[in-house]
């Protein structure tokens, strides 16, 4: 019997040189490298208008993305042998004669993947010159980098003029959020555990908070956030994503159209937010000077390259309604901000009150039991219950319950970048956008932010270093909850 042959790969980053190559692609190659995640055919090649060569590319690598990579991890022959598998084509990606050096770079027979870590604007030229340099076969894999558009209509145009060069099984929309060891463990906490899914719907659940929060500004991305927001930046696709997971019904199978089927099912199912709507369920907000770990930090307004009198919203908190039999009734509230307090990513499940309660006279109602499943900086899964405190009568406390899966499982986690570019590699599409899953979001999306525009309301100031503005904790005190940092 024959051995298996493995061809060989080609990993294709356009935009190889810029922030998110040197900061999370490369160094999340390089632990897949080390791990042996990768074959020995694999090369790496760095698209971009420099005028570089290989020796160059690979110094500014080492300098650039050495620093982004676990110390522990770091080791010299290692990182030496990683820096080996790497190339650089030096090519403007809206013009067709560099892409046949291009051609010339990649190894006869090999799968390609090609990452597009450039503005979304170019997308349609790169797969078009892709198609006709003859680089896109059978095997090859596009991955695309959000924001996908800006609106319905353009996310529309780009998947349409991709969709004439790769199958849909060849596209891989990445949200590195889908990546993160949590968030696909929330699919085994719920499906996984007979416990839970009795209890996972109306009326057993009384609100889910999904928060995004962040203590970072805009720093020098202004001209891109300025025309993009929290809404495109953040709740169209992270929050929204998870949003998917909590919301979503069992799948019949871990098949990916599966699991993206019953995804779709609750993007269709979202209540769409008329003028009325927009005014009592969304609260943007934009940040002002103030005090972020300790350091004085300046106003969005204050940010370099600003436009003047920017009504950009850094600060989006919105109440939406699953509209089916599982959730009715069940207020889900999504809040991210620039410049917050803390950063923070976490989905809060508030379960609601007992019925009936023999504990006279005590607070446990402001305790409610809550599933506490933490994102970011840490990842975490916590069950906050009530306990009686020690000594004589019945008084209650919350106390936790800690699903440590650092202790449980001692084999190493890789980051999300990491798992996702594996699942690439793998042709695994379990964990990535669908196209009218994308769609399905913007069209939610889309009328919310054109209400925006009707409105004409100047975002809410809120102080750098806070929770954003107090409006967005009337939001919640509406249905009788508070934030989770306030509860």
């Amino acid at each position: 019997m024959n051995a298996t042959v493995t061809p060989p790969l080609d990993i294709v980053i356009f935009g190889g040189a810029g922030d998110l190559s040197w900061r999370k692609l490369l160094p999340a190659l390089f632990m897949a490298h080390l791990h042996g995640r990768l074959v020995d055919d694999c090369r790496i090649i760095g698209v971009g208008r420099h005028e570089w060569g290989r020796e160059q590319y690979v110094s500014f690598i080492d300098k650039t993305s050495r620093a982004h990579v676990d110390v522990e991890a770091l080791q010299p022959e290692a990182w030496k042998s990683f820096l080996e598998r790497l190339d650089f084509v030096s090519l403007d990606a809206t013009v067709a004669d560099g892409y046949r050096k291009l051609s010339a770079a990649c190894q006869e027979g090999s799968i390609k993947v090609f990452y597009l870590a450039t503005s979304p604007s170019i997308f349609t030229d790169i797969a078009h010159h892709l198609n006709t340099t003859g680089l896109i076969d059978a095997q090859s894999r596009v991955v695309l980098e959000k924001p996908l558009g800006h609106d319905l209509t353009s996310a529309q145009a780009i998947n349409e003029a991709v969709a004439r060069h790769f199958k849909e099984s060849q596209i891989y929309r990445i949200d590195h959020y889908l990546g993160k060891e949590t968030v696909q463990n929330l699919m085994v906490l719920r499906f996984g555990n007979a416990i839970y899914e009795p209890l996972w719907r109306a009326p057993y659940i009384k609100s889910v908070q999904i928060t995004v929060a962040e203590t970072v500004g805009v720093g020098t991305r202004a001209g891109f956030y300025d025309h993009t927001g929290a809404m495109r930046d953040m709740v169209q696709n992270h929050l929204l994503q998870l949003l998917c997971i909590v919301a979503m019904e069992p799948p019949i199978s871990l098949d990916p159209d599966d699991v993206r089927d019953e995804k779709l099912k609750v993007l269709r199912s979202l209540r769409k937010l008329d003028l009325s709507d927009l005014r009592r369920d969304t609260v943007c907000g934009q940040y002002t000077e103030g005090v972020v770990d300790g350091e004085r930090v300046k106003g969005y307004m204050q940010e370099a390259d600003m436009p003047q009198m920017s009504q950009t919203e850094t600060f989006v908190a919105i109440r939406a309604q699953v509209n089916n039999s599982r959730w009715a009734g069940v207020p889900f509230f999504l809040r991210t901000g620039k410049r917050m307090q803390k950063r923070r990513s976490e989905i809060i499940i508030e379960f609601s009150d007992p019925p009936f309660s023999i504990f006279s006279g005590q607070l446990a109602a402001s305790h409610p039991n809550r599933l506490i499943i933490t994102l970011q900086p840490e990842e975490s899964i916590q069950l906050q219950m009530m306990a009686k405190e020690p000594g004589s009568g019945m008084k209650m406390q919350p106390v936790f319950l800690n699903l440590d899966l650092q202790s449980a499982f001692t084999e190493r986690r890789a980051e999300a970048y990491e798992r996702l570019l594996i699942d690439v590699i793998k042709g695994r599409l379990t964990h990535f956008m669908r196209r009218d899953e994308l769609e399905a979001a913007w069209k939610w999306a889309d009328p919310i932010l054109q209400g925006w525009k009707q409105l004409n309301d100047k975002p809410k100031s809120y102080p750098a270093g806070s929770w954003g503005p107090a409006a967005s904790s009337t939001l919640v005190a509406r249905e009788n909850a508070v934030w989770a940092e306030a509860g």
